[in-house]
């Protein structure tokens, strides 16, 4: 879905006010928000900087509501982006933290996938609903309505917010998902989430005992199965689902960081590196989602909310 804009005035519009031009949806603050400064990033895509009173700054993009960055008190990124990403708005950024929803009405989860596997909400852009400062911790609201994008996939009402916090060791997400149509409809989320890593040091604890299905070799047709180790490893392709996995899991990156990522009502967990398939970058990183598989179902001006907070130690 491409879009274009000849120009941004950054500091034109109100909080929670959206001004569109030629399809794009974009807000600023019409005051100064301490930690929060609104930008142009790559490819003239709007883009908002969060810098914490104690030195950590994160980065995130309107266009699919995409984290790009966070870096904790000092230069080195904790989250990763593929050198083949695209700041075009006519592709999602590929790819780093961020929220997408998979949405259906009666249809099972494969039958969304097979709609559209990464859902839509990284295809579209978020405005800037609100922001604030709380001791020093700046706080960004973005705000997701459906339009016809959406509604070519999925022809219902809602309402998504995906709120970030940054915090000096620790970033902090809520998305919230709300029906504001006058029908019921379901829907399964995640958060695709890059970090940065040595593939062949890189482990991730806290999954033992958890129910999976594992898509290699065959993503079709996953194989069930239970994870029997203490310590998860990347040592090849790795493309596996966790059910009803842990609100707490550590991933060791590799590189000398320990990355503690705890979840409120995000019920599985996702593990994957592409190994050979991206030869080019696989070593760099690796994969650690949280998700809801299973389809949340909700009634008219019902909501659900999931959270997620990745802390540094």
């Amino acid at each position: 879905m491409p879009f274009s804009i000849p120009s941004l005035n950054y500091r034109a519009v109100r909080v929670g006010r959206v001004n569109r031009k030629q399809g794009v949806a974009f807000a600023t603050m019409n005051k100064e928000t301490l930690g929060v400064r609104v930008t142009e990033g790559e490819g003239s895509l709007p883009k908002v900087v969060l810098t914490s009173a104690g030195g950590s700054e994160a980065e995130l993009y309107l266009f699919g509501g995409c984290v790009t960055s966070w870096k904790a008190s000092n230069d080195k990124d904790l989250l990763f982006v593929r050198p083949d990403a695209v700041f075009n708005w006519k592709k999602p950024i590929r790819y780093c933290y961020l929220s997408f929803v998979r949405c259906s009405s009666i249809m099972s989860f494969l039958a969304v996938i097979l709609i559209k596997q990464h859902g839509f909400a990284r295809n579209m852009d978020w405005s800037i609903l609100d922001s604030e400062n709380v001791e020093g911790n700046p706080v960004i609201t973005l705000e997701l309505k459906d339009g016809p994008y959406s509604r070519a996939m999925w022809d219902f009402s809602f309402q998504a917010l995906f709120k970030v916090i940054l915090n000096t060791k620790s970033i902090s997400t809520e998305l919230t998902i709300t029906n504001t149509d006058n029908k019921p409809f379901s829907f399964s989320s995640a958060l695709h989430t890059y970090f940065r890593a040595s593939v062949t040091g890189a482990s991730v604890k806290g999954l033992k005992g958890c129910k999976t299905l594992n898509k290699d070799p065959d993503p079709k047709n996953p194989v069930e199965g239970k994870e029997e180790r203490d310590r998860v490893t990347f040592p090849g392709f790795v493309d596996c689902i966790y059910l009803d996995a842990p609100s707490v899991v550590h991933l060791d990156n590799g590189l000398g960081d320990t990355i503690t990522i705890r979840n409120t009502n995000w019920s599985d967990a996702v593990l994957w590196n592409p190994h050979m398939q991206m030869e080019a970058c696989y070593k760099d990183f690796v994969c650690v989602e949280n998700a809801k598989i299973g389809k949340v179902q909700l009634e008219p001006e019902q909501s659900w909310t999931a959270k997620q907070h990745l802390s540094i130690n």
